[in-house]
């Protein structure tokens, strides 16, 4: 609709604008059935189609707005408790439930070069709907999404099938963050006896005679 039509041009601005920040932080937000990917959606069609005739919505977002977090609220019946949480990173990892939906709290890591980054992820899934908010250092979802659309029969599962991928994905990711940690480990480790043993050369004690206050020297 233009300005043609009656609207003053500051009020389509002022739409414009409103748009677009309510999708700033939307990476990806698609509706699946029959463990295919239907369509694309907008998240202002989630709750039109979370649950419908098998759907499933799984959405996508990182590090989004009150804005977005306010329409995710009114689209999909949310409790304003979770949406609070939701918007706070630097939570302790937990699992909480709100009227059959569950709001799960997971700390992320990544390997940056030889820097250890963490992150946080927020899952919430219910009957029809899975969205992840990621805050902070995190590696995408993108390789997850993908992974379940090459297995229809996985995404056949549901909601918990998508569930478990992220979680899955989540903990592999800490794999290098290990081996890096285990590697300085044995580093340090390796570097404490070197110390020790030419401690002990250098010392000049060969041993000591038992009942005696004097020691043998070299």
């Amino acid at each position: 609709m233009g300005a043609g039509l009656g609207f003053p041009t500051d009020m389509l601005e002022l739409v414009d604008i409103e748009a677009t920040e309510v999708q700033r932080g939307v990476v990806a937000c698609a509706l699946y059935r029959n463990g295919r990917r239907e369509r694309d959606v907008a998240v202002e069609e989630i709750g039109a189609l979370a649950g419908r005739d098998g759907g499933i919505i799984w959405l996508g977002l990182h590090e989004p707005d009150e804005a977005l977090l306010s329409v995710l609220k009114a689209e999909l019946g949310l409790h304003e408790l979770m949406i609070e949480d939701a918007n706070q990173a630097h939570q302790r990892p937990k699992l909480d439930v709100y009227d059959n939906v569950l709001f799960i709290v997971l700390r992320t890591g990544q390997l940056t070069g030889k820097e250890i980054e963490y992150g946080e992820t927020h899952l919430i899934v219910g009957k029809g709907f899975v969205v992840s908010i990621r805050h902070g250092a995190s590696a995408s979802y993108a390789e997850v999404r993908q992974r379940c659309e090459r297995n229809p029969e996985l995404l056949r599962l549901g909601e918990s099938a998508i569930m478990y991928a992220i979680l899955d994905f989540v903990g592999d990711n800490y794999f290098p963050i290990i081996d890096k940690i285990s590697e300085e480990l044995e580093g340090i480790e390796g570097d404490i006896f070197r110390s020790s043993r030419r401690g002990k050369r250098s010392s000049g004690f060969i041993g000591c005679v038992p009942g005696s206050s004097t020691c043998a020297m070299p």
